[in-house]
């Protein structure tokens, strides 16, 4: 059996393919993945055998170059995106039975036109809830189209985002979608969800209501495994004193002026508390700010490893790192920058094992106060409660429902 993986955007939307990948693989399914052709993201896919199909423009110099929140040139990325999954995702599609599509709504509608027009049986996956229509939340603005002050119904709020979605991407899907003999679609996000998406995220993390008219499957976080050892030089560090503090904010993008700012309230704010911090660079570009041997600086490195040895995270709120962090129990300041940043950033607080930053530029005060709180014994204990009760591999839970629900059984080892 052969299944094709295709997706669109940061290392959010990327790495758990990987996860998903090598579940597929261990259950004898021959594995294609569509991705951005980011340096890293090809890494990310050789590292466990599987080879990436590049599409589109690499993604970290576009995010890095996009004002935040702007809808300048979005015409543009977006028709580029629908080409490539008419075209060089449906190449790859050829001969696949099943297509998992996760991103942007100009990828999963584009996909699921291809897995259409193919007859191969077809998922969208979602890493975060808040894209999928539910009377208990509001959708989320669409860049450049905000939503309509003064409503406060959901179910007319996602009528609306609807629609949105219609004028924004509609033409141009429905104009591929002709050209391969296929009819309109008149609710272009609707169709990209199809009958029954999937959440990939943790119920205990992200609970998805029941009691809502779409079908959603949670089959738990699609994390990939990974036993990479840390370097020797930050093992020495960590083994030197006390565990650290952790401060990154991922592939969120941010200017250089506010990258040094963060770096120096965090670490300002880290040694405050009289602990030392281990700084990770990621897409942000944060760094050390002196040469104090308090501090350690990272780059491309196991979390799930690093997380274990730290007294506390200090993160934007992606949900990979909020996944990582509370099951690997330790307790979170979040300063969510945008996105789905701020639905994480709720999560943690509700469950009791962090604290949310208010707003996206911490002061020196603003992040005292919120280490005090997690460094707390309490909030240390709760983080380590909640971990327990997390699931582990929501990719294994995923790869067996694909397999079974495709005609999986018998399956050899393809690639």
């Amino acid at each position: 059996m052969r299944v094709l993986l295709s997706t669109y955007g940061g290392r959010g939307s990327v790495e758990p393919m990987v996860g998903l990948s090598v579940r597929l693989r261990e259950l004898g399914a021959e594995v294609r993945v569509c991705a951005p052709p980011d340096d890293e993201f090809v890494d990310l896919f050789a590292g466990v055998g599987v080879s990436l199909v590049p599409v589109g423009r690499p993604v970290r110099p576009m995010v890095a170059s996009v004002e935040p929140g702007s809808a300048v040139g979005l015409a543009q990325r977006a028709a580029e995106l629908i080409a490539a999954q008419f075209g060089t995702v449906a190449a790859a599609a050829e001969g696949c039975d099943a297509l998992v599509a996760t991103g942007p709504l100009p990828v999963t509608a584009g996909a699921r036109s291809v897995a259409e027009k193919l007859g191969i049986r077809y998922v969208h996956a979602s890493h975060q809830p808040i894209i999928l229509p539910s009377p208990h939340q509001p959708p989320p603005a669409r860049r450049g189209r905000p939503l309509p002050p003064g409503v406060t119904d959901n179910r007319e709020l996602w009528d609306v985002d609807a629609r949105n979605a219609n004028d924004m991407f509609g033409a141009a899907i429905n104009t591929h979608r002709a050209a391969i003999g296929l009819p309109p679609v008149d609710n272009v996000r609707d169709y990209a969800f199809g009958d029954q998406p999937w959440l990939a995220t943790d119920p205990i993390l992200s609970p998805w209501p029941r009691l809502t008219e779409l079908d959603v499957v949670q089959t738990g976080a699609w994390t990939r495994p990974d036993d990479r050892p840390l370097p020797p030089g930050l093992v020495e560090f960590l083994d030197a004193g006390a565990p650290p503090v952790y401060v990154g904010f991922g592939s969120t993008p941010l200017g250089a002026d506010a990258a040094r700012n963060i770096a120096r309230v965090a670490v300002e704010a880290i040694r405050a508390q009289g602990r030392r911090a281990v700084v990770a660079h990621g897409w942000a570009g944060l760094d050390l700010i002196d040469d104090r041997d308090d501090c350690f600086a990272v780059g491309e490195v196991n979390q799930q490893a690093l997380f274990a040895r730290m007294a506390a995270v200090v993160h934007h709120g992606s949900a990979g790192t909020t996944t990582t962090a509370t099951r690997s129990g330790v307790p979170q300041v979040v300063v969510p920058q945008g996105a789905d940043q701020p639905y994480w950033a709720g999560r943690v607080v509700d469950l009791g094992i962090g604290v949310a930053h208010d707003g996206p530029t911490p002061t020196l005060a603003s992040l005292s106060a919120g280490l005090e709180t997690v460094l707390a014994t309490a909030t240390r204990a709760r983080a380590r409660v909640v971990a327990a009760t997390m699931g582990t591999d929501g990719a294994m839970v995923a790869a067996r429902r694909l397999l079974g629900e495709t005609g999986g059984e018998g399956l050899r080892l393809l690639s």
